[in-house]
């Protein structure tokens, strides 16, 4: 039996070819497929619409990334290129942790289709990118001094991709709405003051809520992620040694 010439199912598995067309490579592709995503999101990228973005074929495109699956592990990598890290001799771990994490959610709220896609993007995780970066995590997380640095990293990332996930879904919807940010939230008020009434404390956290974010609602979110991440770093920090 002749052995397959690519036996593991992912774009990082499989030799590139020689571009065929001077303007058509891959670098060129991942740009423009991550333009699509930012704009219209993951359903509206196809290879087809892809192709005619580029005024390049089928059989052309194909060449160079010969499936959906293998352009999304190209392009999560790609914009994991965004994410930095700093250096693992930080003197203060936890502006180090800060700053990663303020990285990583800005790279997804820039690019909404990332934190949706994670899970789904093959085998995205060989990708020099998403390696380097989670090579600098470790290599930092470890120098923290945590007594299990990949289950204090494991909690981290998962909060942040967790409330990165939530923000990109609500911003997304707010994007749709046609309206700013504030002006959506000051519509939703009446419905949300209406499905909670007779439940005083929901109500008063709702109000007051609804409040800041009309009025400033970049900062409530910031505030937001910025409470919950603090709240972590403090019970990780427990578990340091003394």
């Amino acid at each position: 039996m002749a052995a397959t010439t690519n036996p593991i199912p992912s774009v990082w598995a499989r030799r590139q070819r020689e571009p065929e067309q001077p303007t058509l490579n891959r670098a060129a592709i991942v740009h423009e497929a991550i333009a699509m995503l930012d704009a219209d999101g993951v359903e509206a990228l196809s290879m087809r619409k892809l192709g005619a973005r580029l005024n390049a074929g089928a059989t052309s495109l194909y060449r160079h990334v010969a499936t959906k699956d293998e352009l999304m592990e190209l392009a999560v990598d790609e914009v994991f290129g965004e994410i930095t890290v700093p250096d693992a001799d930080s003197s203060d771990w936890r502006a180090a942790v800060i700053a990663t994490c303020e990285s990583f959610r800005a790279t997804t709220l820039r690019h909404r289709w990332l934190a949706s896609v994670l899970g789904q993007a093959g085998l995205a995780y060989l990708g020099p990118n998403l390696v380097a970066v989670s090579e600098r995590l470790a290599e930092l997380f470890t120098a923290i001094g945590f007594p299990d640095a990949p289950r204090a990293l494991d909690t981290i990332l998962s909060y942040v991709i967790g409330m990165s996930t939530t923000e990109a879904a609500w911003l997304t919807t707010v994007a749709r709405s046609g309206e700013s940010e504030g002006a959506f939230i000051a519509r939703l008020i009446p419905a949300a003051q209406e499905a909670v009434a007779g439940h005083e404390l929901l109500a008063d956290s709702y109000a007051a809520a609804a409040t800041g974010s009309i009025a400033d609602p970049v900062a409530t979110r910031d505030a937001k992620f910025a409470f919950g991440l603090e709240v972590i770093l403090d019970g990780l920090a427990l578990r340091l040694p003394r």
